[in-house]
């Protein structure tokens, strides 16, 4: 009995044949699919507290670190839902098969138990540790994320809000972690922002994939080119005309700085819109932040905007 037990374990694997993942393959697979990369998205959680200038304290910095881990939670939450729901499909696809879920390096259920237990886990953090808002925010990104999911992602135009609602609620969260009042001019700038660069790069996926069907995305073949460049159009002209407004609302304070900052910004913001509208033209502009870190002269005009701005909260 024993040899037959040493020879079972000495069978080599049949051809074709996927060996289990162990532990540590796991554990990579789930972080995988709960992507790091778009993690970045979550800092704009600082941007209301940022703007209002109350970002450079302890208690600001340590409420804006646990809103950023708790959305960062919720949103790895929703990533391996989808993974999980869409793996059939996605073993289809040239590229998204190599996901840890579709591969088999992470096993469905699996994928759904942590999903769920990060859904779960991070509101009712957010309702013991922080402002009843910012609990109920995070079920309601939760709660549209997952209908983006199973149904929204098919819907026209409904898809684009859902996704530009998602970097709003971002930029809304850290404003009411520190009970910031968010200025309307705030989230219209924030909002159509957003949406610029979701329909951009949209667009750019409709151009570079065009008559390449099963590559892409299912509703984007719904979507004709010139309706994306309208949209993303649109949306920079109201996002540039919401911060203009914004910039140049003094709120009844005088300033007493050197120069206007904040009135200056408004050079390098619709720079920076006119710069990052170049890649959208071009069908290029993929996911904003390696069209920002990947074009030195846009990352340049970015902190050129950021020192204005800082300056201008400084008042110096």
């Amino acid at each position: 009995m024993t040899e037959t037990a040493v020879l079972r374990q000495r069978t080599p694997q049949r051809p074709g044949e996927p060996a289990p993942p162990g532990p540590k393959g796991v554990l990579g697979g789930l972080l995988r699919t709960a992507r790091p990369r778009q993690w970045v998205k979550n800092v704009l959680v600082v941007a209301a507290p940022a703007a209002a200038g109350e970002l450079f304290s302890v208690p600001a910095l340590s409420s804006l670190a646990l809103v950023f881990v708790l959305f960062t939670a919720c949103a790895s939450a929703v990533y391996l839902v989808n993974d999980a729901r869409d793996a059939d499909a996605d073993r289809a696809h040239p590229v998204k098969r190599h996901r840890p879920v579709a591969a088999g390096q992470v096993p469905v259920p699996l994928a759904y138990a942590v999903g769920g237990l990060l859904g779960v886990l991070a509101p009712l953090v957010a309702a013991w540790l922080c402002p009843p808002s910012v609990a109920g925010l995070l079920a309601a990104y939760l709660a549209m994320q997952l209908a983006y999911c199973v149904t929204l992602k098919h819907v026209l135009v409904v898809d684009l809000a859902v996704v530009t609602t998602g970097f709003l609620m971002r930029a809304m969260i850290g404003g009411l972690a520190l009970g910031i009042p968010l200025s309307r001019w705030f989230l219209i700038t924030t909002g159509f922002g957003a949406l610029f660069m979701v329909a951009a790069k949209r667009y750019s996926e409709a151009v570079q994939m065009a008559g390449r069907a099963g590559a892409t995305r299912a509703l984007l073949t719904e979507y004709t080119t010139g309706y994306l460049r309208f949209v993303w159009q649109l949306a920079a002209g109201v996002a540039v005309l919401g911060y203009c407004l914004w910039a140049m609302e003094e709120g009844g304070v005088p300033h007493t700085s050197v120069l206007p900052w904040r009135q200056l910004s408004m050079v390098a913001f619709v720079l920076a819109v006119l710069r990052y509208a170049v890649f959208a033209d071009r069908g290029t502009a993929g996911e904003p932040e390696d069209v920002v870190l990947r074009d030195r002269a846009l990352a340049l005009i970015g902190l050129v905007w950021v020192a204005m701005y800082a300056l201008a909260v400084a008042n110096w």
